[in-house]
This record gives structure tokens, sequence and C-alpha cells, in this order.
């Protein structure tokens, strides 16, 4: 095997050593009457690894080493560059090369290194220069000094890897967000390193404590996919091995080690566990509230505040001294004060707590403690559902604070409390006794005893969109055209008709077997009350289709209004190029505006026309317009507090303080596939809007 000394190849006596080196730069002369300095030489390297001169020597894997060195001479640049190598050959004779050579100085100069040279053998080598003058010391100085490194001709074995929690090629294994121990060992004794890789991402590297030995590494799967560990063993030499592909199957997710839906029925005074013991209620607790819209739960449990409101356990609902992460539904009923929602005693105190905080003179935040560490953002509203998770990690020192799946402030390094107290749901141990109690809503509480991993960090915190309403245009009758699943139809004003298949030349409908074509002058369609509740969560897409030749004014495709304004208005502005969202700020007239845009031809990319949405996430305050499934930066908002409009959606005009009856920028074009959800819709889901179903 490479580096080790103990092998040798044979080496024909009277072999020469060939070096490659720069050409001669022309020289310029020192000025007359000073004193001429000899060239210094400095910075020698093999490669791009520095020159060793003590008794361990450099190891290299080139068959042909690049020697440098960096000369330089104030008075001239020219002269000459001397490298010289020298070893025992296999039969004890010394094979020594001098080579000088012109080249021009106040640079790096090179030595390739081009016969064959023994491996496994200590090389020697300096340098020197002159200006044709004066002439510098060898480099390094001193008697017997010299660059000493070996050539190692052979690449590591592969190596092997195992791992107890993860076995190779089995599906009995641990599970997603559980970490494992993965050692790497080669029987190549100069093994210097492992460079190693998990699925085909970068790659990092590990050493062993001792030259040869083995490394571990730690890592946990974030899916339950087959996973592959790629690992290159690498010698001092830098030579790599053939890779070992270590393919391992996860098991799926393990569930809560402790799990409260807190869905007991009214007057209960325990809360049932779905995993775990059984939590004692308070006073203060009752049971059967609401619970958060478009997720599994049906009821929650109401915290009142006093001294009453809590539930309690006997012992931790997890180690917390190890990777966990507590979670749950809340609504607090007031953010003026700190609120705790889920903690753990300890004898004197608490070991972590999540909750609300409100420093004072600040606005409130949420916050996740874990002994002396805290991570705090996202901004609490009263009666407004959050989904609350904090996530430590042990191998990694960190703590993480999710809110409804995204993750908020900047992750700590934390050190980790030990307790054997009990859970509390609602209030926090303090050295004088309980406080900072919940006042509000709290379900769905549950502890993991691993790393929740991002897909779940996503599903537990997001509330699934629910399909409200789909319009596709293919028919009419008596002056509407119907909802798809039989609800609520559109009624036609004048000016509006279906434009169904084609004849004589007409254009094709937008989608399916027709679409809504507009005049443009009076020309609109209407439902009888609001497709979506403008002041929760909400989604609305359509495809839309101006003539470029028609975009002479602001036209609306869609709108909804409240008392005094429209709560949103989608239109194309030909001053902007642009499709504009107009969201006021509350239902007042002349009240500021929400305006996000997306810059693109009124008749669509393809001349098909554009398919739009608007997607609205109170959770997180922001607002959202999509153009053909796609979203920048331009066409994103805050929109803090939404409110509720009770008007009709309106589908081709606009309130307008110059029109007719209040009505104005009438479209003139095609509409088509009118889609109405409660809640956000994800970005992959956007994508699936515009087609007829």
């Amino acid at each position: 095997m490479s580096g080790r000394l103990g092998r040798r190849r044979g080496l024909l006596l009277g072999s020469c050593l060939a070096v490659v080196v720069g050409a001669a730069a022309p020289g310029t002369a020192y000025a007359a009457g000073t004193a001429n300095v000899p060239p210094t030489v400095q910075d020698l390297q093999v490669g791009n690894a520095s020159c060793r001169t003590d008794a361990e020597p450099l190891y290299t894997g080139a068959a042909h080493p690049v020697l440098s060195a960096q000369v330089s001479d104030p008075d001239s640049l020219s002269g000459n560059t001397e490298f010289e190598v020298w070893w025992t050959d296999a039969e004890g004779t010394e094979q020594r090369h001098t080579i000088a050579s012109p080249a021009a100085l106040n640079m790096r100069r090179t030595a390739t290194v081009s016969s064959d040279i023994p491996a496994d053998t200590v090389i020697s080598w300096r340098v020197r220069a002159d200006d044709r003058i004066a002439t510098s010391e060898w480099s390094p100085a001193g008697p017997g000094a010299a660059c000493r490194f070996i050539y190692d001709d052979q690449s590591p074995e592969t190596p092997t890897v195992t791992s107890p929690e993860f076995p190779e090629e089995t599906y009995w294994g641990a599970g997603v967000g559980v970490y494992g121990s993965f050692t790497m060992d080669s029987p190549t004794p100069d093994v210097a390193e492992y460079r190693y890789s998990f699925n085909g991402r970068p790659e990092n590297t590990v050493r062993p404590t001792e030259l040869g030995g083995p490394a571990t590494i730690r890592y946990a799967p974030l899916s339950a996919a087959s996973q592959t560990l790629t690992v290159f063993a690498l010698d001092r030499a830098g030579r790599r091995s053939m890779p070992k592909n270590y393919v391992f199957i996860p098991k799926s997710a393990s569930t809560p080690v402790s799990h409260w839906k807190l869905a007991d029925p009214a007057g209960s005074t325990t809360a049932a566990a779905e995993t775990g013991q059984a939590a004692r209620a308070g006073r203060g607790v009752t049971f059967g509230a609401a619970a958060p819209t478009l997720t599994p739960l049906t009821t929650t449990a109401t915290l009142d505040g006093t001294g009453h409101g809590f539930l309690t356990t006997d012992a931790p609902a997890v180690d917390s001294d190890r990777t966990f992460a507590v979670g749950a539904w809340v609504r607090p009923a007031e953010t003026g004060r700190a609120m705790t929602a889920l903690s753990q005693d300890t004898a004197t105190g608490y070991a972590y707590s999540l909750g609300l905080d409100a420093p004072a003179g600040e606005p409130a935040v949420w916050s996740f403690t874990l002994g002396d560490a805290k991570v705090s953002g996202g901004r609490p509203e009263s009666g407004e559902w959050a989904y609350l998770l904090g996530v430590y990690d042990v191998e990694t020192g960190y703590a993480q604070l999710f809110v409804n799946g995204q993750e908020q402030g900047t992750k700590v390094k934390a050190t980790p409390v030990a307790a054997d107290g009990g859970f509390q749901i609602g209030r926090l141990r303090g050295k004088d006794g309980y406080r900072q109690r919940w006042h509000g809503e709290i379900g769905d509480v549950r502890a993991y005893d691993r790393l929740v991993v991002p897909d779940e960090v996503t599903s537990l915190g997001r509330r699934k969109g629910k399909q409200l309403g789909h319009w596709s245009f293919s028919t009419s009758e008596n002056g509407t055209t119907p909802e798809n699943k039989g609800g609520a139809p559109l009624r036609l004003g004048p000016g509006a008709t279906i434009h169904t298949t084609p004849e004589d030349w007409q254009p094709w409908p937008l989608q399916g077997q027709g679409d809504l074509e507009l005049d443009g002058a009076t020309g609109y369609a209407v439902l009888d009350g609001p497709a979506v509740d403008t002041g929760d969560s909400f989604t609305l897409g359509v495809v839309a289709k101006i003539e470029d030749s028609d975009a002479t004014r602001p036209m609306t495709v869609l709108s909804q209004a409240g008392e005094h304004t429209d709560a949103f208005k989608l239109r194309y502005d030909p001053a902007q190029y642009a499709w504009q969202l107009i969201m006021p700020v509350r239902d007042e007239a002349g009240a500021p505006e929400t305006v996000v845009a997306q810059v693109t031809s009124p008749s669509g990319a393809s001349r098909n026309g554009t398919q739009l949405a608007i997607v609205y996430d109170d959770a997180t305050d922001t607002v959202k317009l999509y153009a053909d499934g796609y979203t920048n930066p331009e066409a994103t908002a805050h929109l803090a507090n939404g409110w509720t409009s009770d008007g009709p959606l309106q589908v081709g005009r606009a309130h307008t303080a110059d029109g007719v009856d209040g009505w104005g920028e009438y479209l003139q074009g095609h509409v088509d596939e009118i889609e109405s959800f409660a809640g956000a819709l994800t970005a992959s889901e956007v994508l699936q809007l515009g087609y007829e179903g």
C-alpha cells in the first residue's frame, strides 16, 4: 500500500530526473552605484502543500510532482533558478540531480518532475537562485536542510461502513428523525480522512483519531425513502479509494411519545392521552371549545388564565436532556402579558417552556425557552390560531422555534436540562409557584423523542385548503352558469355570454368546453354572495385573457366588495404592463392599499390567457399574486388583519368613483376556471389550478 516505507520498488541505476522550468524573462540591471542584493527564495511547495523539513515527510500521490518556490530580486528580473533533488535508490546509491535554468525572477518558479521517481522513498529537494551577479543561499537554509516528500502510488482500499441503528439494506432500522451512528473504517493503515455524503448532497469530511483508524458520524434521516451514504477513504497523499455506497431504509416516523388532543367531552376533569399518561385538568379548563378550521381537530380546551386553568401530569412528557420536540395549536385571548402554553417542571423551576412572551414596551412574540437559552419570533394576535413547535437537537446543540410551519427567530445554542417533574399545559413553574397562566384555547398537544423533520413541521402547522367553488363556464341556462359541483351559480349580466366550441374560425375557449366572454361596456357576472372569507386565509384562481390591442385602460377580472370599498380587486393596468392585486387595509373609502403586481402580457405568455391566483395567508400575514403558477418578491406583500367583506363576488367589474351606478373598469376579454378556496394553497397546489374539472 502507498505510504508504507517497508515496500520498495525497483529503480534502474543511473535513471535521470528531468525538470521542466519556465522560460527566462528579459533582465533589468540594478542601479549604478547600488550594492547588488542576492535573490531570495521562499514559500517552497509540492503541489499546493508547503515544504516539510521535519521528521515526517510530506506525502503526495502525484506521479510527477510539481515543485515550486517564490523567487524575488529587487535588482533584476532575470537570472537562474536551480532545483536540486536527491534520494537513495533500492541499491543504496544516492541519486542526486541539480538543474540550473535561466528563468524570470520576481515570480513563482515551478519544476515538474517528469521521469519516474521511486514510490515509498524519501525524496529531498531544495532551491536557490542567482541574478547573474549574486547567488542566494540554498532554501531551506542550514547544513543538511531540505524539503522532503514521499511519492505514494497506491490508493486506499474501499472503506467499510457499519451502523447499529440503520443496518445495511434492511427495513428493521431506526426511524425518520432518529439519529444513528455510522462508522467508517478501512484496512489501509495510512487513511487520514473519510469523505462522505448522503443521497448525493455535497461532501463532508471526518478524520480518524489516529492514522488508519475508524471514524464515526451521527445522522438522522429526514424521510422514509431509501438512503445512500457514499464514503471515500483518503490516505496521507490525498489518494482516494473507490466509493462505498451504503444503502439503508429507515422506518416511518414514530408517533409522539405523549399526545393529548384535548378534545374531551365537556365537563371532563382529565384529558385522555393518545399516548403517554392522562392529564388532570384544573377547574379553569373547559373542554369542547372551537378548533382551528381546516385541520383534523374537532374541539379544543379553553383555559381561563386563572390559577385553576391548567392541565398537568405526574411525570415528564419527554426526556428534556435529549433530542425532543413539543408543540400545540394555541389561540391566545390576550397578548399583553407573558403566557405559557407548555412547560416541564424541575425541582425548583422549569426545564423548557413554549408560549407567548411580552417584553415591556415591545410587541408580543412567540418564544421557546430551554435552560438559559431562548429563541423568539412571530407576532401573536388575540383570537387567532397558531401552531407552535419547539425543537431541540442534542447532536447540534441548537434549539429552534416554528410557528405555523415556518421557522421563527434565529436558532440558538442551548444546554438541556434534565427533569423528572410534571408536564404542564397552561402554566410555568417559577421560584414562588406557578405563573404565566394561559388565557385562551389549546389543542393537539404533542411531545416527540426525536427530531420533527421538515415535512412534518409543515404538515403539523398547515391548515389545508378546502375548495368552496369552481366555475368552468361550459354552459348557461336562464341567465346563469353553474358551479361545477352544484353550488351557487354565477348570474350573467348584459354584455356577458358563454363562448363555447368555436364556429366559423372563432377562437377556442381558454379551457375546456367554454369560457365567459365580456364586452367591456356592460358585461359582468356576479355570485349571490362572497366567494371567500377575506378576513381569513383564502385562495382565488382564474384564467383571464385580454387581447393586447384592447388593453388600453385598467380592467378588472375579479372583485369582492365590503360596505365602503372592495376588499380586493384583481385587474390589468396597461400603464404598468402588469396584472395587479389591490387590497385596501380596511373597509373605508380612501383607505391605504396594498398593491402587488405581475408584469406579463394581457393576452398571456402564449396568447392563451394567464392563470392568475390570489393567495392570502392570515397566519403569516402575507398576500401573493401568482401568474401561471409562479410568484416573486414584487408580487408578495405583508397584509396584517385582513377584513371580512360581505359583498358578492364580481367577475369583470369593480367599484369605481366615476363609474355608472358606482361600477367601472369593465373587462373586455375572456374569463375561465374561477376557483375559490378557504385556506392558503401551497405553491405546488397553485400550479394545479386553471383546468376544467
